[in-house]
């Protein structure tokens, strides 16, 4: 498998990232992790806006999911070509009709349904393509979701956005790259179910016996660096920050 980071700013786009989304590569199939603000225009840096086989949301805050209304009207009113056939969607339940309503003004209700065919995701297991994914609700305010993708004998984890959980700690068991929110700074924020910080982060790789911890989700106003430094703590194995355009071999 090759992950692409193709955006890793938390909340809101920084100056240098996009919101969150994670390319996932193998067997020449095209999974996209979330499609956060920015994400669209970032992704055609990777890939072709009709080169997608799938996409998988994690949640339905904007900063995961609001760059899909562009890709709604890249799909939806493509002349060259004609409109896109549909794209399997993996979401929460409502996706759909979030979606639906943050664009307003769909020609029709089922507008959404005609570029991408929608999945409501619930905790389990079942194939995308060339890869088994691993679902796990976590603790978030909204309904939330972290997935693990397995192929190859090889896993990735990613955890969504979620507080301290463990429901992750047994998803990311023993997978090879495990890439962790890290929205908050330790002792400093200190909200249940919302986020974790770095140290959250680092213990929880730890526990899961995680092979490989990158560190993403990292809003502009918290020091990225403080973050890293508080999962070293925790966590003895190699451990680093996502930065756009990094891509990882698993």
């Amino acid at each position: 498998m090759k992950l692409t980071v193709v955006g890793c700013s938390g909340s809101f786009p920084s100056a240098e990232s996009a919101c969150s989304s994670y390319l996932v590569e193998a067997d020449g199939f095209r999974l996209l992790l979330d499609m956060g603000n920015g994400a669209l225009g970032e992704l055609q840096r990777h890939c072709g806006l009709y080169d997608l086989d799938a996409i998988f949301l994690s949640h339905l805050h904007a900063d995961h999911c609001i760059d899909m209304l562009g890709y709604f009207v890249a799909r939806y009113y493509r002349h060259d070509g004609g409109r896109a056939d549909p794209i399997p969607v993996y979401g929460p339940e409502g996706t759909e009709q979030r979606l639906t309503t943050a664009y307003a003004d769909t020609p029709s209700a089922s507008s959404m349904s005609e570029v991408f065919d929608f999945h409501t995701v619930k905790p389990g297991t079942f194939e995308i393509g060339p890869f088994t994914a691993h679902t796990e609700r976590v603790a978030h305010p909204v309904e939330a979701y972290a997935i693990r993708v397995e192929h190859g004998g090889r896993a990735l984890t990613y955890s969504g956005d979620t507080g301290v959980c463990e429901g992750l700690v047994e998803l990311a068991r023993d997978t090879d790259l495990f890439l962790c929110e890290a929205a908050f700074t330790y002792r400093k924020e200190n909200i249940p179910d919302l986020h974790l910080n770095g140290r959250e982060a680092g213990e929880t790789a730890a526990r899961a016996g995680a092979r490989r911890l990158v560190l993403t989700h990292i809003p502009p106003w918290t020091d990225p660096q403080v973050n890293l430094a508080d999962a070293r703590v925790a966590y003895s194995g190699p451990v680093e920050l996502a930065v756009p355009r990094a891509s990882y071999e698993i």
